[in-house]
């Protein structure tokens, strides 16, 4: 007859083996399942079958580049209807990946967007996805870039902060190639006309220049015809 010792035993090891440890190995279903039995985890993610959860996070090398980059996919998205963000939400890609990117940007399926909305969790890749890392050896880089291009993410922003760089990526023939900076160090993107970002101002903390590029390119021709793209009665 089991002992009180043994029943209380039993029922830790029970519980500890339906929480997320870091470095775990399971499937899409199973992790979600785990996750939302958890919820004072605010930040765990499915990266090619594996558990990665990562350590508290710095202000200015994770905190504010974030808050600035967010600032920036807002306002674009609230100048482009037929286009939504979101920022530190799971995505569903496929059995292996649940990833939690720290922003991203899509179309609605209204618009013809290639991700939905399934019981408040994006399924699908979402246009455009963004990350802060602290350099070129973090996952955000290897496997976790991996998944995003193998799942159809078709433009992929990467602060380095340790290295004060921004890596732009776009997807031609099923690859991540680089996306070539203009002249004038401003990124504008292929996906989302109009979504201009002045590196050399978002590197050194100038939001107002940042912002002002911006603006620059919702005025761009190139941004009014993609808005009459995606309203009903355009394109």
């Amino acid at each position: 007859m089991s002992t009180a010792f043994e029943a209380h035993r039993d029922h830790l090891q029970v519980q500890t083996s339906t929480l997320l440890q870091n470095g775990d190995r399971m499937t899409r279903t199973e992790f979600l399942r785990r996750y939302r039995a958890m919820p004072n985890i605010s930040h765990a993610e499915l990266i090619e079958g594996r558990v990665y959860m990562p350590s508290p996070v710095s202000a200015d090398r994770h905190g504010e580049p974030h808050f600035d980059l967010i600032t920036w996919l807002g306002m674009y998205r609230a100048m482009t209807p037929g286009v939504v963000g979101g920022d530190n939400s799971t995505l569903e890609l496929d059995c292996d990946n649940a990833p939690q990117p720290d922003g991203y940007l899509r179309l609605t399926e209204q618009a013809g967007g290639q991700s939905r909305l399934v019981n408040g969790y994006v399924q699908g890749a979402p246009e455009l996805i963004i990350e802060i890392t602290a350099s070129t050896v973090s996952y955000d880089l290897h496997e976790k870039m991996n998944a995003y291009r193998r799942n159809g993410v078709k433009e992929y922003v990467v602060w380095r902060t340790n290295d004060s760089a921004i890596d732009w990526f776009i997807l031609v023939d099923g690859r991540f190639d680089p996306h070539p900076m203009s002249d004038d160090g401003i990124y504008r993107s292929l996906v989302f006309p109009g979504l201009w970002l002045d590196t050399v101002a978002v590197l050194r903390g100038d939001m107002a220049q940042v912002l002002q590029i911006l603006q620059q390119g919702l005025a761009d021709a190139s941004h009014q015809e993609f808005v009459m793209t995606l309203s009903p009665s355009g394109g």
